[in-house]
C-alpha cells in the first residue's frame, strides 16, 4: 500500500475589518445636511471647515513635537492609533444618530395616527414624545457631523505627516477556541499512533 504524502493546508487568517472614513461619511450628516438640521431646529450652525482644519493642525503640531523622540515607524503607528480613535468615535456617533432618526421617524408616524391616544402631544407648553425625539435626533446629527469633521482633519494630518493614505488597522480575529480544539484533536489522533 502506497502512503500518500501529507497535505499541508494553508492557514487562513480572518481579519477583523476596521472602520473606514467612507463608512463614517455614510453614517454621519455632511455639511449641507448639518446646516439644514441647524436651520430647521434653530440650532447653531457648525463651522465644519474650521473643525476639520483645527484637528488637522492639532495632529500635525503634535507629530512635529514628537518627531525627535519617535522613529518614523513609531510615528506612523502612533498616528495610526490616534486617527483610528477619531474615526471610530465618529462612526459610533453616526450609528447612534442613525438610530435616533429611525426612532424619531417612528414616533412621528405614530403621532400622525388619530386613533392612538398615547402618542398625542403633551399638555400645552410641553413637547410631545415625537417632538422630543426629533430634537434629540437633530442634536445627535450635529454631534456626529462635528466628529466626522474632526476625523477628516485627523486623516488629512496623517497623510501629511506619514506621506501615505490612512487605512484602518485590521487585526487578526481571535479564534482561540478553534485552535484549542485543533490541538486537542491532534493530540488525540497522535494517541492512535
Amino acid at each position: 500500500m502506497v502512503k500518500a504524502a501529507p497535505r499541508h493546508t494553508a492557514r487562513v487568517v480572518q481579519l477583523r475589518k476596521g472602520t473606514t472614513l467612507e463608512m463614517v461619511r455614510l453614517a454621519c450628516p455632511d455639511a449641507t445636511q448639518a446646516t439644514r438640521i441647524s436651520e430647521s431646529f434653530g440650532l447653531a450652525v457648525l463651522d465644519s471647515n474650521g473643525i476639520r482644519d483645527l484637528h488637522e493642525r492639532l495632529i500635525v503640531e503634535t507629530a512635529d513635537s514628537l518627531s525627535e523622540g519617535l522613529a518614523e515607524r513609531a510615528m506612523q503607528i502612533h498616528l495610526q492609533r490616534i486617527v483610528g480613535a477619531y474615526v471610530g468615535s465618529a462612526h459610533g456617533a453616526g450609528q447612534f444618530y442613525t438610530r435616533a432618526v429611525t426612532e424619531a421617524r417612528d414616533a412621528t408616524a405614530k403621532s400622525a395616527c388619530d386613533d392612538r391616544d398615547e402618542d398625542l402631544d403633551g399638555p400645552v407648553g410641553f413637547d410631545g414624545k415625537a417632538q422630543r425625539r426629533r430634537e434629540f435626533a437633530a442634536d445627535m446629527g450635529l454631534q456626529a457631523h462635528a466628529l466626522l469633521m474632526a476625523a477628516e482633519g485627523a486623516v488629512r494630518a496623517y497623510e501629511q505627516v506619514v506621506g501615505e493614505s490612512w487605512k484602518p488597522f485590521e487585526r487578526p480575529m481571535d479564534n482561540i477556541g478553534a485552535s484549542v480544539d485543533r490541538k486537542a484533536a491532534e493530540l488525540q489522533m497522535a494517541a492512535f499512533g
